[in-house]
């Protein structure tokens, strides 16, 4: 029993990361790649071989980078919530979904991209309970007197 997955529609099968590189930073160039994905090796003395070394070291920020390759550069469907929770190169793509042209993408949408993940950021920090390393009050009894939870052991 064979059981292959086909990774072939995938427009990442077989693609390297140089060339992938390659292709982005010639189409939206580095100072778009840094507004769209706050990475800061596009904006640190950019170059494709010291981008290539960073990312191939670090698995976050060569996920993301695939993951803009596959939904901005190639204009692919957005993937299915069990496909998302795989990286990039991992997911199945639908034969019947073709790579489209690359979209078009500005400075002044990067910045309403980044001003939008920070209210969210802070919507999704304003719910949090307290910080771990915070110290609780003790416990107290119904006439404000400290209970100490050890003491009836003690007895």
């Amino acid at each position: 029993m064979d059981n292959e997955i086909d990774y072939s529609n995938n427009p990442l099968h077989g693609l390297g990361l140089k060339q992938l590189l390659t292709e982005i930073v010639e189409h939206y160039g580095y100072e778009l790649l840094y507004a769209y994905l706050n990475i800061n090796c596009f904006n640190n003395n950019p170059s494709i071989d010291a981008s290539v070394k960073f990312l191939k070291k670090t698995d976050w920020a060569r996920e993301r980078v695939e993951a803009f390759y596959l939904y901005q550069f190639k204009s692919l469907p957005r993937a299915s919530a069990e496909q998302f929770e795989l990286p990039p190169r991992d997911r199945i793509v639908p034969p019947e979904q073709k790579p489209g042209a690359p979209a078009v993408l500005s400075l002044e949408d990067a910045e309403r991209l980044r001003e939008k993940r920070i209210r969210k950021a802070a919507a999704h920090d304003a719910g949090k309970r307290p910080e771990a390393g915070r110290r609780r009050a003790p416990p107290a009894d119904a006439a404000g007197k400290d209970v100490d939870p050890w003491a009836k052991w003690r007895k």
